[in-house]
């Protein structure tokens, strides 16, 4: 495993690495570090996919609110090396914030992410942070050059929105969804569970509690997203609901299920920490 950390590094090797190989694909998993088994699975599926696997570890700050957790969000560099070394990664490239933003980041080519998708859900509490996703997403893309990309369907929001970017740019790379990793408890993983303590993380399973409590009503025959939402809702009571959406894959508004085009989607904050799950009808 190389570990890289100059654009100018990353750059040769990928011309190189094409120059001798040019019928060999390589795929990329674009993280923010504070690696979990989450993360374990879209490198599993690229060395599964891919005859080379790249990582990236950015925390990248245009995608944080000035009042969001940039300066707190955990970064375990050591440990994170330690895991893509066991789980035979190729590349990992980890850069410094001036390498991706070599100017001051307000005098940057910006992005402005699709308006109907972008400034709903997440984007409404979030301002900017898809333009910020899009701005350093496809600036990996362009230092990679990967045949497939690889994004977990936990944060289904910036999926279909890199998916999105990647229709309407024309870029050839091809985006490869992940299902969600979770714990024996049904707690979806993320780097944020981090913060939780024990309570909280007891807390946080009435999350995927409310997804399952959807999905038996489904079974059952209920497509009503009203009535869906309420059997959720009485699941989270006494929960800090940010949202809880039915919506299509472009983020619209359902106002009952529809099969193979329905996402459901809930935000909560337990003990002050923004934590998402979701489930893809």
């Amino acid at each position: 495993m190389q570990v890289l950390c100059t654009t100018k590094e990353l750059r040769h090797h990928i011309a190189n690495f094409k120059a001798k190989n040019p019928n060999k694909t390589i795929g990329l998993v674009p993280t923010m570090g504070a690696l979990h088994n989450g993360h374990l699975s879209l490198i599993t599926q690229s060395k599964e996919q891919c005859d080379y696997t790249i990582v990236s570890i950015f925390v990248n700050p245009t995608q944080f609110a000035p009042n969001e957790d940039f300066d707190k969000y955990p970064r375990k560099q050591e440990a994170d090396l330690n895991i893509c070394q066991k789980a035979d990664v190729d590349i990992v490239f980890m850069p410094e914030i001036a390498q991706m933003y070599p100017l001051d980041s307000t005098l940057q080519t910006t992005f402005n992410a699709p308006k109907n998708m972008a400034n709903v859900l997440e984007g409404k509490t979030r301002p900017g942070h898809f333009d910020g996703v899009l701005q350093v997403v496809l600036k990996l893309f362009n230092l990679t050059q990967p045949t497939k990309a690889f994004f977990g369907q936990k944060d289904a929001q910036q999926l279909l929105i890199i998916q999105k970017m990647v229709e309407d740019l024309f870029l050839p790379v091809t985006i490869v969804p992940c299902p969600i990793i979770r714990t024996q408890d049904g707690l979806a993983l993320s780097s944020r569970n981090a913060y939780l303590s024990e309570n909280g993380k007891r807390e946080a399973l009435k999350i995927s509690s409310a997804l399952n409590a959807i999905t038996k009503a489904i079974m059952q025959g209920i497509k009503d997203s009203k009535s869906l939402e309420r059997i959720a809702l009485e699941v989270l009571e006494g929960t800090e609901v940010e949202y809880l959406a039915i919506v299509d894959r472009e983020l619209e508004a359902l106002q009952s299920i529809k099969k193979d085009s329905t996402l459901v989607l809930i935000v909560a904050r337990i003990e002050g920490v923004r934590l998402l799950d979701n489930l893809w009808f």
